[in-house]
């Protein structure tokens, strides 16, 4: 057999997985989603899921946790391009910051209440907790409560949540999680962060 014949031998099994497995797949529903990890472009992916469901016309809901006080590319886009959209941010910055730990727990609680009630409503197809992990692993938010916010909601809505950690309960509750790793960072070799990638 020739090499040009294996290949085409390998495609086509290759083609019969991925066949099959489409077949398997048979449950419509939405899913949750967790992307964690060290790495850079857990919230650019959670965006690029934000721009998918607005090119198909789906309403969206955006939750920002620690985030909010430098104007970002995205927040600047969803504003100006997407008011449609359902935009809440925490604006309290980084808890490192803050050093409030009581200020932040109360911002939380504020911003958590908006995501609370966007995970009730079914007419939302898609809604992105951004840097909720942080809020579970400072014990900002309830752990029962939110777990069971993203496990109650709508059939048809998934959720997207993002930033490092979560603890093993919320990566058990999600469909899926994927973990961005970080190899090499310019910022660490004393590069700023630039508007339009970073931010």
């Amino acid at each position: 057999m020739s090499t040009t014949d294996n290949q085409k031998e390998t495609l086509q099994k290759r083609k019969e997985q991925v066949d099959a497995s489409v077949a398997r797949a048979d449950e419509e529903r939405g899913v949750a989603i967790l992307l964690t990890g060290n790495g850079k472009g857990k919230s650019s992916s959670a965006f690029g899921m934000v721009m998918r469901s607005l090119g198909y016309g789906y309403k969206v809901g955006v939750i920002q946790f620690i985030k909010g006080k430098q104007l970002s590319g995205e927040e600047i886009y969803l504003r100006e391009q997407h008011p449609e959209v359902f935009f809440e941010q925490m604006a309290t910055g980084f808890t490192w910051d803050t050093q409030d730990r009581e200020g932040d727990i109360k911002a939380a609680e504020r911003t958590w209440a908006h995501a609370e009630k966007l995970l009730q409503d079914d007419s939302y197809h898609l809604v992105v907790l951004d840097e909720l992990t942080y809020m579970l692993g400072y014990k900002y938010l309830d752990e029962e409560m939110v777990l069971s916010a993203i496990c109650n909601r709508p059939k048809n809505q998934s959720v997207v949540i993002t930033g490092r950690g979560g603890g093993e309960k919320l990566r058990e509750l999600v469909d899926t999680v994927s973990e961005v790793q970080e190899i090499k960072h310019a910022f660490k070799a004393g590069v700023k962060a630039r508007k339009g990638v970073d931010y």
